[in-house]
């Protein structure tokens, strides 16, 4: 079994079967009898067999479920009194708290090397060396371990291989279900075999690059599942790019053809003059009779006639470390970027988040997020091509319809990101608040201020909150709702899970090196640059990058902590506390410094939010002319100037200190988000507040606190140098 699929299965380890040799005796128990477990020793077996039918990731959860079902009865015979069960208890809880060290610390030491298993082999030993009976149970682990980690060898597998024993397991079982369609398992196998023998026939082949426009459907998973069936990179592009950055994200990732949505054939057209000439075009429509434009081809009609069986010539599979998806960055910072998604990674990242955060096969997961991007398409949509569960999506995200609709699908867990739960937390209330199922929501970008409000009007049990960048290895995961928490690292053992945060310069994120040339450590409350660790080949540690090699080269650090070692720098600021939970506190250049004190616009985002009733603001840094440190600026959506600016004036004061508070305000008429609801702030902070080219109003802080109009006498006058801030 691949790593990266073992690795989310540690978490299951504690619910393996506990298996002793049967006496004569215990070979004719039946149920009725009642017996502790008597015997010299006893090893955690994790020998599972699976059948053809069974998804080898769910195969171990599956003979644990069974496990637990099972009567106590039939385990043992009763040979002892009851004083002794205690005992015996004691040498279960033993039996499995030693085996799983020893299987924590052979991956630990196989995967990370020594550096990271010496110690992890240590604390140990040290911890068995001070139990009873000490070297017996070592030994016991020891001996037992090879045996245990046979059947969790690699296997070469895709998603589409571990998809298609899903479908074989339970065809009619509901896979994707949106506002107008419903499909099963079946139906998307069926699509996607369909996908595969178009473009085979077509002449697609391995490795060979096909850039997908569409929005959330079925058939959109069904695109990208098919091509990587023969081979084929499929370029997830985001729906709301247009013109030149469009035109990038097709030409950057090199693709040889484009699949679009008819609802995208205009944006298409419009640049299908700057596209390369021997990029072919296929246009897929809602209605098979929809008329297509030329040169594109009509691919609803090619899979109307297309065969639904698997594909029946030899073709050259992919394989479980090839690259599967380019999905790009939202281009908050610029153009986006093609960041590589192998089959191994969405391996784990779609398990990683099933094992850490508890999801069960049987979970309806929501999400009105977009498919392009990681969080909808891998993390939700990952638990039902990995481990059969049911995903509800939606076109376009609805404020309003979210709890509307995990009510009308029967959702268990849904899914949000960046803005959308103060979205939610800002509509008015609706019996739709608490009527749903949903026991647990997962994203990231969940604000601190809003985090216990939205958990008590929604009767949300459960927050998962996450942190990690589509291209990073740098992942984690807030699972015992810490509020505002974004994950944590052990303080016991902080070199298990080879992340760090390092001290870096707030403007341009580059490592502060100590004398030796190293990076060094940042200690509990003190901001720094978060890392992870590069291992090559491991799915959990390597760093695939961008498909632009050099842009790739920009996320790297060489000389971490020795010579020669690496990692992947992520450009965001963290702070950990004395616990190890670790807090979300900027991206690197985002914070700026006025009046001689760092401002994190992230923290002034946070309280103007409130302020102005939940309304988007983006808070960025402007420079004046002869004015040292760059001033804060706020952007706020308020298109019909509902905000009474003197009342605002007097509740800043109360939560942001003087070198906090914007000295210039622009209230937007509308607004600019990225794919993932992400504000986008490079073009307003450009623009500054120069009323010559920016039409919406525009107001400065006086000497006295008050905000005042910028007229365009009052901007010269700025320029000049002659108001003072």
């Amino acid at each position: 079994m691949a790593f990266d699929e073992l690795t989310m299965e540690l978490q299951k380890f504690t619910y393996c079967h506990l298996k002793s040799p049967p006496s004569v005796e215990q070979q004719h128990l039946t149920d009725d009898d009642i017996h502790p477990i008597n015997t010299q020793h006893i090893t955690i077996d994790i020998d599972v067999k699976t059948d053809q039918n069974e998804s080898p990731i769910a195969a171990l959860t599956n003979e644990c479920d069974d496990l637990s079902k099972r009567s106590p009865k039939s385990l043992s015979k009763q040979t002892s009194s009851l004083k002794n069960i205690p005992v015996a208890f004691s040498f279960v809880l033993y039996a499995v708290g030693v085996s799983f060290l020893a299987v924590v610390i052979s991956l630990t030491w196989y995967y990370m090397n020594w550096t990271f298993g010496l110690p992890a082999l240590a604390l140990a030993l040290l911890a068995v060396f001070l139990t009873k009976p000490g070297w017996r149970w070592f030994y016991i682990a020891v001996a037992t371990s090879k045996r245990d980690l046979t059947k969790l060898d690699k296997k070469n597998l895709t998603i589409a291989d571990v998809f298609q024993k899903n479908t074989a397991k339970h065809p009619d079982k509901i896979a994707i279900v949106s506002e107008t369609q419903t499909w099963t398992f079946r139906n998307l196998s069926e699509f996607s075999n369909q996908v595969a023998n178009v473009f085979l026939t077509h002449g697609y082949k391995k490795s060979d690059v096909v850039g997908v426009m569409l929005g959330n459907c079925p058939e959109y998973v069904g695109i990208w599942l098919g091509l990587s069936k023969i081979g084929v990179i499929t370029a997830l592009i985001n729906t709301n790019l247009r013109g030149q950055s469009l035109l990038h994200s097709i030409t950057v990732a090199k693709c040889t053809a484009i699949i679009y949505g008819e609802t995208f054939a205009q944006v298409v057209d419009d640049i299908s003059k700057k596209i390369p000439s021997n990029i072919a075009f296929y246009q897929i429509n809602d209605d098979l009779n929809t008329p297509v434009k030329s040169p594109s081809t009509n691919l609803t009609s090619l899979l109307k006639t297309a065969a639904t069986e698997q594909i029946s010539v030899p073709v050259e599979r992919g394989f479980h470390h090839d690259k599967l998806l380019y999905i790009y960055t939202s281009g908050t910072t610029g153009l986006p970027k093609a960041a590589v998604i192998s089959h191994s990674r969405y391996i784990f990242i779609a398990a990683g988040i099933h094992y850490t955060l508890g999801f069960k096969q049987n979970d309806i997961f929501y999400t009105p997020l977009p498919l392009y991007h990681t969080a909808g398409g891998i993390m939700s949509m990952g638990q039902a091509l990995l481990f059969g569960c049911t995903v509800a999506i939606r076109r376009k995200f609805s404020a309003s319809g979210y709890f509307v609709d995990c009510f009308k699908y029967n959702a268990t867990v849904g899914q949000y990101i960046g803005e959308m739960a103060r979205y939610i937390l800002a509509t008015p209330l609706s019996e739709n608040d608490r009527k749903h199922k949903v026991r647990m929501v997962f994203g990231n970008g969940l604000r601190p201020q809003i985090w216990p409000r939205f958990t008590e009007r929604f009767n949300i049990t459960k927050v998962g909150e996450f942190y990690g960048a589509t291209e990073g290895n740098a992942n984690i995961m807030n699972h015992d709702n810490t509020i505002g928490a974004i994950g944590f690292v052990s303080r016991i053992l902080p070199h298990i899970y080879p992340i760090s945060i390092i001290r870096a310069d707030p403007d341009t994120g580059e490592p502060i090196r100590g004398p030796n040339g190293l990076c060094q450590l940042c200690k509990p409350q003190e901001p720094g640059v978060f890392i992870g660790k590069i291992v090559p080949g491991n799915p959990a540690r390597e760093f695939l990058g961008y498909v632009d090699e050099n842009a790739s080269a920009k996320k790297v650090v060489c000389d971490v902590f020795k010579k020669g070692d690496m990692a992947f720098i992520s450009g965001d600021l963290l702070v950990s506390d004395e616990k190890g939970y670790l807090y979300f506190i900027d991206r690197t250049g985002d914070t700026f410094r006025w009046k001689g004190e760092n401002v994190s616009t992230g923290e002034v985002e946070s309280q103007l939010s409130t302020l102005v009733g939940y309304r988007d603001t983006i808070v960025y840094g402007v420079t004046i002319p002869n004015t040292e440190g760059r001033a804060g600026m706020a952007a706020i959506y308020d298109p019909e100037r509902q905000l009474d600016l003197d009342s605002f004036t007097m509740e800043l004061k109360k939560v942001l200190p003087v070198y906090a508070r914007p000295q210039f305000l622009r209230f937007l008429t509308k607004i600019d988000l990225t794919g993932t609801f992400k504000l986008r702030k490079i073009d307003l902070q450009k623009e500054g507040y120069d009323p010559n080219i920016i039409n919406d109003p525009l107001y400065y802080q006086t000497c006295t606190g008050k905000y005042e109009p910028i007229s365009k006498e009052i901007y010269g006058m700025i320029c000049r140098n002659e108001l003072k801030f």
